[in-house]
């Protein structure tokens, strides 16, 4: 018997819209990764690009447990001699609460060009609008 392997052509993608109001962050994220990947669908390939499309509206209304607000740092580097930055997590979702989820979720992806492809079908958005109406998303209901 041999093993299917799934062409290019023959890969269907959706559209899925998720609604990030009240949602745990950690929980919401492995959903849209599981969503992304492609890994709830019979025909997956771990070498190749196989999931959806994800729209996720109302980032700036995440939810987290415990303390992280003000315990969970991002760090980033310049490039310079002691230039180690860092921010919070509460600083993170009133600066850029995009930013929040989609560092989430690419901290669950690959790390390599298949991932990075992955992250690029990620579409988050602050508020409750978004200009994808066009493709006729489904919702994600948790």
């Amino acid at each position: 018997m041999k093993t299917y392997s799934p062409k290019p052509e023959d890969i269907k993608r959706d559209w899925y819209v998720v609604d990030a109001q009240d949602k745990i962050l950690g929980r919401l994220a492995t959903r849209i990764a599981t969503k992304l990947r492609g890994k709830d669908k019979p025909e997956f390939a771990p070498h190749m690009d196989m999931g959806d499309f994800v729209v996720v509206v109302n980032a700036q209304q995440i939810k987290v447990t415990g303390d992280k607000l003000e315990q969970k740092k991002y760090y980033y580097h310049t490039g310079y001699p002691g230039g180690i930055k860092e921010n919070s997590l509460d600083r993170m979702l009133q600066k850029k609460p995009e930013e929040v989820i989609r560092k989430a979720v690419g901290r669950m992806l690959p790390k390599n060009k298949l991932g990075r492809k992955l992250l690029k079908k990620l579409k988050v958005y602050s508020g409750p609008e978004h200009p994808h109406a066009a493709q006729q998303p489904k919702v994600i209901q948790d």
